[in-house]
């Protein structure tokens, strides 16, 4: 008989039947019915039970067979749910490119039902040209990344939104929102914000007169002004900076390694050798114990300027110093340890001089950098 050919039940039981009814030899039988002897021994195995207790058997193993199966069936859908879990929240094109990224490890029609989709759709799918907007998206893509890190992953979709409307770049904030999920990139996050509230109470020093009056018509009307701290490995590295409240710009600032008057006095002799404000600024800042100063308060009589301080443990009276504050860590000094101060002064001075000023949109200037605001100004005056 030939190679491979499929033997009935009858058969194997008479070929049995020749070894246990008869007596003849499994040797004999195997060589006379040219099958091999670990068949028929096989046969034997199961041919010499009752014909119930085979049925039995054979429905036993089927039963197993389908609950491997089964299992089989159940573990895929696991895997494909944990690798998958979420696209299912995601466009159907984006199910798509994830079920032909996994056909050749699972099922299509598995994968299709698992992702929600009918499989003769995805098939349409593969075998469709890429759309019009699918192209114009690959195009965009490269494009809203560049801008996003040249932001130093500050911008959120609002501000690429704009740089790409700067460039002469059609495309919708909308679109740019779902381009940058689609990228897995976003603004930067901040950190907790502060908890409870507390009203303070006013400093003997200097009245609160700017009294949360943050908007101001021109700029050198009314700076503010305060200090924090950078850690580096080498200790800490304090930061004072002085603001202009019209366009949000920092017109002066100072670093040292100590918490000093000598350290606000510094920032504050900047900002007035930078602006040279011809009438009288006023200067709003906490009461900290270098701007109550004797020497701080002598300085700001010399160079014409009024003194404001919040109330006492009140950060909403200063909240713009510490809106920038809260920036600079996020976007520049969050999740990095600098190993030196003077690594620490290289980054902040980057961050204020190259990009917070000149280039950073803010909110409170119509999404416009504080430099570019101010020149929109002066140039509206000289209109006038």
């Amino acid at each position: 008989m030939s190679k491979g050919y499929r033997y009935s039940d009858e058969f194997k039981q008479e070929a049995v039947n020749q070894v246990t009814v008869h007596g003849y030899a499994v040797v004999d039988v195997a060589t006379r019915l040219g099958i091999s002897d670990k068949t028929l021994y096989n046969w034997i195995k199961i041919f010499s039970k009752p014909v119930k207790k085979r049925l039995e058997d054979n429905d036993l193993q089927t039963e197993i067979a389908r609950l491997k199966r089964e299992l089989k069936r159940v573990e895929q859908e696991r895997n494909i749910l944990k690798e998958g879990r979420r696209v299912l929240c995601q466009r159907v094109k984006e199910r798509y490119a994830f079920i032909k990224s996994r056909r050749h490890r699972y099922p299509v029609r598995l994968l299709c039902k698992v992702m929600r989709v009918h499989h003769s759709s995805y098939y349409a799918w593969v075998k469709a040209p890429e759309s019009k907007r699918y192209k114009d998206d690959q195009r965009l893509l490269p494009l809203v990344k560049h801008y996003w890190l040249a932001s130093g992953g500050h911008y959120g979709y609002r501000n690429i939104h704009l740089d790409l409307a700067e460039a002469g770049i059609k495309c919708g904030r909308d679109r740019t929102l779902r381009l940058m999920r689609l990228a897995q990139i976003c603004a930067q996050r901040g950190y907790k914000r502060p908890k409870g509230y507390y009203s303070g109470k006013p400093d003997i020093t200097a009245p609160n007169t700017l009294d949360r009056a943050f908007n101001v018509s021109a700029p050198n009307q009314w700076w503010v002004s305060d200090i924090t701290y950078i850690h580096t490995q080498e200790g800490f590295l304090f930061l004072a900076v002085v603001m202009d409240l019209f366009a949000r710009s920092i017109v002066g600032w100072s670093m040292s390694d100590r918490m000093t008057d000598t350290l606000v006095q510094d920032a504050l002799m900047t900002a007035y050798w930078r602006r040279k404000p011809e009438g009288t600024v006023r200067l709003h800042s906490d009461q900290g114990s270098q701007y109550s100063s004797r020497d701080f308060r002598t300085l700001l009589s010399s160079l014409n300027m009024e003194a404001s301080m919040s109330r006492r443990g009140n950060c909403w009276d200063n909240t713009v110093a510490e809106s920038f504050f809260g920036n600079l860590k996020k976007e520049k000094i969050r999740r990095h340890k600098y190993k030196t101060r003077e690594e620490a002064k290289r980054a902040i001075f980057h961050y204020i001089e190259m990009f917070y000023n000149p280039k950073r949109r803010h909110t409170h200037n119509q999404r416009v950098s504080p430099m570019n605001y101010e020149k929109q100004y002066f140039m509206n005056q000289k209109s006038v």
